[in-house]
């Protein structure tokens, strides 16, 4: 039996994610053809990072930076731009299926780091679920 009492908020906030994110998919194939992929790469980005910045200082956030945390932070905004910029050019040369679906994948990659890297438990179901998610993608691709 799967349990699911540890899900809560982050089923929630997953969830909007994946609206969110679907919609912004649909949205950059739209901008791709309309504009070259990089440029609307670009606008998609300032514009969420003026709203992300907006946010944080709306809110209730920390604005304490460890040398760390901020190395870290920096880093991962390197790959998300690769991320983006990808997705974006993807989307002017393939369909949104394709590469929403691909991409998407994302998680595959950060559950093998986590479970080789830094010490996550391996489990039979875990191996599974990677697994039946690949085989999706592939059927979802062809």
């Amino acid at each position: 039996m799967i349990d699911f009492s540890e899900a809560g908020p982050g089923v929630f906030f997953g969830a909007i994610t994946m609206v969110a994110w679907g919609i912004w998919l649909v949205l950059g194939d739209a901008a791709s053809d309309s504009i070259d992929p990089r440029t609307a790469a670009a606008i998609s980005y300032v514009v969420a990072t003026t709203l992300t910045v907006v946010y944080v200082f709306l809110s209730d956030a920390s604005l304490a930076v460890t040398p760390r945390g901020g190395l870290l932070a920096a880093v991962a905004g390197v790959f998300v731009s690769i991320g983006l910029i990808s997705t974006y050019v993807g989307l002017s040369v393939g369909t949104a299926t394709t590469v929403s679906t691909v991409s998407a994948m994302y998680f595959v990659v950060a559950a093998l780091i986590g479970m080789t890297i830094l010490g996550d438990d391996v489990t039979a179901s875990k191996i599974l679920g990677l697994v039946f998610a690949a085989v999706g993608v592939l059927l979802i691709a062809r």
